[in-house]
């Protein structure tokens, strides 16, 4: 309709307001519910407001937040996190790379981590990375058991998807699962180089700690899974789909992070780090 009559949106809605304040009241309830309800709840008001604003549709965070929480909208929040991270071992580990890049493009820094998932009758383990410049999830894998297989194939996924180019830096915990012998040769097979957080400091990987958390808010403990191959199923729904290609992230600007991707293109530029290391001693040394 505003298309056909040459005006914007957001002009539509502010002369409704002016000229019928009930009516407009209704019309932006009622986008507030498509918008809530196409995303399961997920947004809180703000990622509400900016997809208001991508629609054409311009409203306060505070009348949004009000609405959402009169409507019973606001996003489903619960549960506390715990540890999965076994750094108990006389493995090598590598020296904390992540605090010393600034990152200005893609694949140069990859990030990854690992959680457990509760089901009826047993626990599960997914194992993701992403990458630190568009916050894609760019490898995942699901498993019964926190084996150094499930890394490896998180790894090998975000190898084969992405093939990135010598002098990236894979960034993660000192769990076993990646100071294992097999997963370090893997990186060093394909010119990856580790780094590892300093012990007890979970901070030094905050964006991929911070995607777990959104991923247990937002999909794992909104549902009711009866099995591993049912959660897998909602779990790659929510990773290649709604989280990739659908959700908007405040840190990109509010775009997904495959816009972001799109709007910035791989270059042929170097890496933000080219070299090397030797492993620092054991945790215990």
């Amino acid at each position: 309709m505003c298309w056909l009559a040459g005006c914007s949106r957001a002009g539509y809605y502010r002369r409704l307001q002016n000229q019928h304040p009930e009516e407009e009241d209704m019309e932006v309830r009622a986008a507030i519910q498509q918008v809530a309800l196409e995303h399961r709840r997920r947004y809180g008001y703000r990622r509400v407001s900016a997809e208001l604003r991508r629609r054409g549709l311009v409203v306060n965070q505070k009348r949004v937040a009000r609405l959402m929480r009169e409507d019973n909208l606001l996003a489903l929040r619960h549960r506390q996190w715990n540890s999965t991270t076994n750094s108990n071992h006389a493995l090598p580990v590598y020296l904390n790379l992540a605090k010393r890049i600034e990152v200005r493009g893609l694949d140069q820094l990859w990030v990854a981590d690992l959680t457990y998932i509760r089901l009826n009758r047993e626990w599960v383990y997914l194992a993701v990375i992403l990458d630190r410049w568009s916050r894609r999830i760019i490898g995942w894998a699901l498993e019964r058991t926190l084996a150094t297989r499930l890394t490896l194939a998180a790894l090998e996924m975000a190898i084969q998807s992405r093939r990135p180019q010598p002098g990236l830096v894979h960034h993660s915990d000192r769990g076993v699962q990646y100071a294992a012998g097999e997963y370090v040769s893997l990186l060093e097979r394909h010119s990856i180089t580790p780094s590892m957080s300093r012990p007890a400091n979970p901070y030094d990987n905050a964006f991929c700690e911070s995607f777990m958390k959104t991923l247990k808010q937002e999909e794992i403990h909104c549902r009711q899974y009866h099995d591993l191959e049912e959660l897998a199923a909602h779990v790659e729904e929510f990773l290649e789909v709604y989280y990739n290609q659908q959700r908007l992230h405040s840190a990109l600007g509010y775009l997904t992070p495959a816009e972001f991707e799109q709007r910035n293109p791989p270059t042929s530029a170097a890496p933000a780090i080219r070299y090397f290391q030797a492993p620092l001693s054991s945790p215990a040394g």
